[in-house]
């Protein structure tokens, strides 16, 4: 603090002239003071900052409960275990049963009321009820959403702005008590307050107190520095007095609870009880108590001294005095005094937003100013995400622990400059939220997100879609359909083309289910230029494909170029038995007043039939058991699932592409630059979709797969395609209905033909007869 010696020893002309040149320089202030005080003590000056919200866990009967994912989100959200009663904050886990201190939080349509909820489980973890402390049964419970991120603007300021009436009044009167007993006398200036500080201060010899009130540290908050001059105090002093005329102490005091500086969290400054309520306690500002509401009005003074966290006796201390001063001005009785003494601070640590999606959350910042305009940003939004923060932990863990394995195994992969990426998308192909998203291995380093804006060629993992274009066209095609697998030279305007397999052999003739699986180029290459490189273009385009696709021969082996999300996309389809879900990644966005300014319609489009859809998934799953997925029982998952590698044959780009009926994931695995991985799909990217397939649903999986009415299952040959019979084996193949081979691969298929046509005959003949017999008798 600057001595006030100066001062007692002052001559009175020197005092005359620091007069004079204060009424100098202060008279073009109050000039701009009135101007600049006329901008009014609105909402737009305590805008709160805009927040990304992950989606919420909504917790109903018959959902499956994850132990372990589910403690871990409630001690994220700043949750404590308890083995007593549980209180509001707090968990407690039991055999067969959790009971949740459900915390209230704000969302767009409100205030959602605190509420102890218990789970009760099944022998498979799933809820078998969820009831209140009455035992009143409960259709659905939701916890408050994880904070992905906060964008605070050049200000980096975060706050929580409350209405005045509704701030509970043991936050007001302590703040009162502590800062402005007089606030509702005063005209902005204390007087009395000053005389007294300066009486003290003189004795003293140096500053020991402010007499700044309520409104002057306001004035002071928004409009002037810190820094200590006598010129700023006269600001100060004029900004008070016209505050004071403009607007009301109500409006005054709801500005201060809103503005005042509470703390840091990392580099955003909390502003206002209603955030430091939520940052120190894991409470909305109305559930404060009268321990707490000292707390916070005793951390004013000095948010850095006597900062809670790192400096609990010293905020302890300050408590102790706010609730004594409030004890001794009859403001609390000596009861509540002592109650709130000796309770604990109350602090939960940990309470904070999760660091993690940041690819994602500049995803949904590039939707949402395509959509609000470039301000959007500044509004203090509300943006409700699809993104589940357990997915994407995972998400993030396989990627960077699947790249590290990778460069441990193959030190060539190990660089410097341009190290090995990878990208993974995971949707609910019901619905098309993006669950997961990660762009790249560290955001820190490289904020190009991969997964949305890397165009790389799929290699092998674009034969389904080449498969689905053949098996759409009117049956000419099925999975038993016989493809050759020989030589092939064909002519294009770039040169001769010779596809090989990716082993060198050719094997006469397969099936297409067998090339699918195996991920044979060379049967591909004769199908795709067999039902034209034109059309397998308009099935990626209708699957969501936007980038240049040529068709050209090659493309049937995936000679294009998609990115991650678009091929996710698409596999989606299938998963979604026919349906197509655009993906997007908010929910809803919401304004500061409550107001919905867009919610995400599903807009759902049914492109191919069931059936269709399913014939690739039972390859799929074929390719898992049998083909080029088979490593993926290696990690130990046994559940349902249908995959795809997809491997350049210049190992530039290692793929791997999977769905269960409710998650569709995608694994993209390479280098920027485009240097060769020397790895196929199943080798560099298959582990790490194995490592977020397990930790998302488990080594069983989620729901199995249905059949779909429309297919039928019959035997097929597989040397010759044609249907089982007496006297040759069979193997069961799936079919659309109607499309199943006629033509028997058994010796005494025609002889049988001849019987069955004959049986066939006699029995129209007898139903004719029939028929007959019947209109006589009914004539007579």
């Amino acid at each position: 603090m600057r001595p006030l010696g100066w001062l007692r020893r002052s001559s009175p002309s020197r005092l005359l002239v620091v007069g004079l040149v204060f009424l100098v320089t202060m008279a073009p202030t109050v000039i701009v003071i009135e101007a600049l005080v006329r901008a009014r003590l609105t909402d737009q000056m305590f805008r709160p900052p805009t927040r990304y919200l992950a989606r919420p866990t909504v917790l109903y009967p018959g959902m499956r409960v994850d132990g372990k994912r589910f403690e871990g989100q409630l001690q994220r959200l700043g949750y404590r275990q308890t083995r007593r009663a549980v209180r509001i904050g707090e968990y407690s886990r039991r055999s067969g049963s959790w009971t949740v201190g459900r915390r209230s939080f704000r969302h767009g349509d409100g205030l959602e009321p605190a509420q102890v909820v218990t789970l009760r489980l099944d022998y498979d973890a799933r809820i078998r009820s969820l009831r209140d402390p009455r035992n009143r049964s409960l259709r659905f419970v939701a916890l408050e959403p994880e904070i992905l991120w906060t964008y605070a603007g050049k200000d980096a300021v975060d706050r929580v702005p409350v209405a005045l009436n509704e701030m509970p009044d043991e936050v007001i009167r302590a703040v009162l008590t502590i800062e402005d007993q007089r606030f509702f006398e005063h005209k902005g200036v204390d007087l009395r307050r000053v005389a007294g500080a300066l009486i003290a201060n003189i004795r003293a010899g140096r500053v020991t107190q402010g007499a700044s009130t309520v409104t002057q540290q306001l004035a002071k908050n928004l409009f002037l520095s810190p820094r200590r001059t006598p010129l700023r105090k006269a600001r100060e002093l004029a900004m008070a007095l016209t505050l004071e005329r403009r607007h009301t102490k109500e409006e005054i005091l709801e500005a201060y609870l809103n503005h005042v500086y509470l703390g840091q969290d990392g580099v955003l400054a909390i502003r206002g009880v209603g955030r430091a309520a939520q940052f120190y306690f894991a409470k909305d500002v109305t559930q404060l108590g009268l321990s707490e509401a000292a707390l916070l009005a005793g951390i004013i003074r000095g948010p850095s001294m006597y900062a809670p966290f790192r400096h609990p006796e010293r905020a302890q201390e300050r408590r102790a005095l706010v609730l004594n001063l409030m004890e001794q001005r009859d403001v609390i009785s000596r009861e509540d005094h002592d109650r709130a003494t000796a309770a604990g601070l109350g602090l939960v640590p940990g309470a904070q937003r999760v660091r993690t999606g940041r690819y994602f959350v500049d995803y949904v910042t590039r939707d949402l100013t395509d959509a609000h305009g470039k301000k959007a940003l500044d509004q203090g939004l509300s943006v409700f995400t699809t993104l589940d923060v357990d997915l994407q932990l995972l998400a993030e863990s396989a990627v960077r622990d699947g790249l590290t394995r990778l460069e441990r195994a193959h030190s060539r992969l190990r660089t410097q400059n341009e190290p090995l990426q990878a990208a993974l998308v995971a949707l609910d192909p019901r619905t098309g939220e993006i669950l997961a998203m990660t762009g790249g291995r560290d955001y820190g380093t490289s904020q190009f997100n991969r997964a949305v804006y890397a165009r790389r060629q799929p290699g092998s993992a674009f034969k389904p879609i080449v498969a689905l274009t053949a098996l759409a066209r009117g049956g000419r095609y099925t999975l038993a359909t016989q493809l050759e697998d020989n030589p092939l030279r064909v002519e294009t305007p770039a040169g001769l083309w010779q596809p090989t397999n990716y082993d060198g052999r050719f094997r006469g003739k397969v099936t297409m289910r067998e090339a699918l699986e195996r991920s044979l180029n060379v049967p591909f290459a004769r199908l795709g230029i067999d039902i034209g490189p034109e059309h397998i273009v308009e099935t990626a385009q209708r699957l969501g494909i936007t980038g240049p696709l040529s068709p050209v021969p090659s493309l049937a082996l995936g000679a294009g170029e998609v990115t991650p999300l678009e091929l996710t996309r698409a596999y989606g389809m299938f998963a979604a038995e026919g349906y197509l879900a655009r993906p997007h990644a908010t929910l809803r966005v919401v304004d500061t007043d409550g107001e919905e300014l867009s919610r995400f319609e599903f807009r759902g489009e049914r492109l191919y039939g069931a059936a269709e859809a399913y014939l690739i998934t039972s390859a799929l799953q074929g390719a898992v058991q049998r083909g080029t997925g088979r490593a993926l029982s290696s990690f130990g998952y046994r559940g349902p699932v249908a995959a795809k590698s997809g491997t350049t044959n210049d190992f530039r780009d290692a793929w791997f592409m999977g769905y269960t009926p409710t998650l569709v994931v995608g694994v993209w695995v390479g280098f920027d630059d485009g240097r060769p991985l020397g790895l196929p799909g199943s080798g560099a990217a298959l582990p790490i979709f194995a490592r977020f397939l397990v930790g998302a649903v488990g080594t069983r999986g989620d729901l199995d797969f249905q059949i779909p009415s429309g297919i039928e299952v019959v035997e097929v040959d597989h040397d010759t395609g044609l249907r089982a019979g007496p006297g040759c084996r069979g193997e069961p193949e799936v079919f659309i209905r109607g499309t199943a081979p006629e033509e028997s691969c058994s010796p005494y298929w025609a002889s049988d033909r001849r019987y069955r046509s004959n049986r066939d005959r006699t029995g129209r003949e007898l139903a004719h007869l029939l028929e007959e017999l019947l209109r006589r008798l009914g004539r007579n």
